[in-house]
């Protein structure tokens, strides 16, 4: 792709903390037995990188911002009957399913790091939550913190596969614009 047929689309910050997310979302599931410190570690790492990239939904740049990729139900479900129908509308930033995904996989990730944090206080006595009587709710925490992780890796998996049903009936590697910050104009 040269950069007269390409725009702009997605900032360094939007693509470092996407990346980010990918990163220590793999490391939290994939630590969550045997390095329970490393485990905790990186689930702050990830609450830090969503407060900032909530942060900049607000300030950052035009594609960053949640007024630009927030829609209605109606929008979303209308997009997909779409996708289903084999003719999307095409969107230079995130498309009304894209930008339903981030909330639910935002959301997901807050669930897990709050239950995530709960648990360590339930379990543990230690953390955020050491001082509060969590421990009385350790059952209903550890449901909620797995049943959220595994809720959310789902949404993960289905991410995966919007991107190459989109990256397929566009014709464009949106996997690729999520490293170079450009789409097709």
């Amino acid at each position: 792709m040269s950069n007269l047929s390409t725009v702009k689309v997605w900032d360094p910050f939007v693509r470092l903390f996407h990346w980010t997310l990918v990163a220590t979302f793999a490391v939290c599931y994939f630590t969550q037995h045997q390095y329970y410190e490393l485990h905790l570690q990186v689930g702050y790492a990830v609450f830090a990188a969503i407060f900032l990239r909530v942060l900049w939904g607000f300030v950052g740049t035009r594609y960053a911002r949640f007024r630009e990729f927030i829609y209605s139900p109606r929008r979303v479900v209308s997009y997909l009957k779409q996708v289903l129908r084999g003719a999307p509308t095409r969107y230079l930033g995130h498309n009304p399913a894209g930008g339903a995904m981030i909330l639910l996989l935002l959301l997901g990730c807050v669930v897990i790091g709050i239950s995530g944090i709960a648990l360590d206080g339930a379990e543990n006595r230690a953390g955020l939550l050491a001082e509060f009587p969590v421990y009385q709710y350790l059952d209903s925490i550890r449901l909620l913190h797995r049943l959220s992780t595994y809720v959310t890796l789902a949404l993960v998996f289905l991410h995966v596969a919007g991107v190459i049903i989109e990256s397929r009936i566009h014709r464009e590697n949106l996997v690729t614009a999520m490293i170079t910050g450009r789409k097709r104009s």
